[in-house]
């Protein structure tokens, strides 16, 4: 195997890795903390189902940040550069989740509670907005011809690493601390270890250059006015199919890890610590998933690793219901294991997949606002959709909104095909 490419670019597969580790561990702390006690900590008493549903409403609201802030962020990194942008939404980001470690509760201060959590986690968004497209352009503008989707794969592998180190702080407290310190202090010790995370980020960004491809273009051309005018009037059908076809990882990621833990141990009764464990070991075959995939994109297409994808996806909300009621941790860890192994095969490929939908002078715009609008539509919508079929039929159907969510990406997929042929 040759390693060569990675041992000359590591500090830039480096920079693109941690900045979407801290992404998903700020991104999973709170999920995590929505499910377990945001809910009765932050929002009015009128019933448990209620609290938790305000409480993932809350999770939602950064999804519809997402796209703000890759608008603002895009139209930054395409004019002035992806590092410089890349530093400024870690930094927003990170000071957004440390903030939520020192806030009141419901209790102490009513009303302000969830507002304050709110503005802070749509900050969270905000800053989320530019970084996934940062870091994808970082690793596949520097990547050497034939390696992009290998490249590609560093800052998707940030997601089980950031799932891991969140994951695993929460399963530590949960056997260190009682329900009740946990619920009362616990909860923000994840908060405040986020800024160790920012800071390791930081230090590894501020140590790299520009890419070549955007260095070049400013050498050609002067950049663009405004990226996102551009972005629709020159390239609106690419990025409705990006979009689109985003909609399968978001859908499975939050379905497997945070509602899976909310749902499971809360209507189906799990224990918390198992139940955690449990998620840690089926993460792994999330990363697998990931570098299958970069390989297989590089060695066929990204395109035809993503179908596999889809078709995968929804064959899994087929199953996945079944498979968390079950009640045999043998058979919910194969669910869940299984579930985010196909997330890595429709998240693993989207690096190079969907930066390469965009010329260099609108791309960090491009694959921000199709990236972060497709997580509307994938993540912020899961939880709610599967809370919701669970309470109509149960939970043997909450995985539906899966099977959706796979046919909505085979559809962007395709509606890519059609703009190759000349046909849209």
């Amino acid at each position: 195997m040759n390693l060569e490419p990675y041992r000359r670019h590591r500090r830039i597969l480096a920079a693109s890795l941690v900045g979407t580790a801290v992404e998903f561990y700020d991104f999973y702390i709170y999920g995590t903390a929505a499910a377990l006690v945001f809910g009765p900590l932050f929002f009015p008493s009128e019933s448990p189902s209620a609290q938790l549903m305000l409480s993932f409403m809350s999770f939602g609201l950064a999804f519809f940040a997402r796209p703000v802030g890759a608008v603002v962020f895009g139209h930054f990194g395409d004019r002035i550069g992806r590092k410089s942008t890349l530093v400024a939404s870690l930094m927003l980001m990170g000071a957004s989740t440390l903030l939520i470690a020192f806030l009141p509760t419901y209790a102490m201060v009513g009303w302000v509670a969830p507002l304050l959590l709110c503005i802070l986690r749509f900050g969270q968004g905000f800053g989320l907005g530019g970084e996934w497209g940062g870091a994808a352009l970082l690793a596949v503008e520097n990547a050497p011809p034939g390696w992009q989707s290998r490249f590609g794969m560093f800052p998707q592998l940030g997601a089980p690493v950031g799932f891991i180190a969140a994951n695993g702080l929460f399963l530590l407290l949960g056997l260190w601390l009682s329900d009740a310190d946990f619920a009362a202090w616990g909860w923000r010790i994840p908060f405040l270890v986020s800024a160790v995370l920012v800071g390791l980020g930081l230090w590894v960004r501020l140590k790299i250059g520009e890419t070549p491809a955007f260095s070049e273009a400013l050498e050609r051309d002067a950049p663009v006015g405004v990226p996102i005018g551009e972005l629709l009037r020159g390239h609106f059908v690419a990025t409705v199919a990006g979009t689109f076809a985003v909609v399968a990882c978001f859908a499975i990621f939050y379905l497997a890890t945070s509602f899976a833990l909310a749902h499971g141990t809360t209507t189906l009764g799990y224990p918390k610590e198992e139940f955690l464990l449990i998620q840690l070991g089926a993460i792994l075959f999330m990363a697998g998933g990931i570098i299958f995939a970069g390989y297989a994109s590089d060695a066929s297409s990204a395109q035809r690793v993503l179908r596999w994808g889809c078709g995968a996806t929804m064959l899994v909300g087929l199953l996945f219901g079944p498979a968390l009621a079950s009640g045999s941790w043998l058979t919910i860890f194969a669910g869940l294991a299984t579930s985010l192994f196909v997330m890595g095969l429709v998240y693993g490929p989207l690096g190079s997949w969907l930066t390469g939908l965009f010329p260099v002078r609108v791309r960090y715009t491009g694959a921000s606002v199709a990236f972060n609008v497709g997580g509307i539509l994938g993540g912020a919508a899961a939880p709610i959709a599967a809370q919701a079929l669970g309470d109509w039929r149960g939970t043997e159907v909450v995985g539906l909104y899966l099977a959706l969510a796979g046919l909505v990406s085979f559809c962007g997929l395709a509606l890519v095909t059609k703009i190759e042929r000349g046909d849209a």
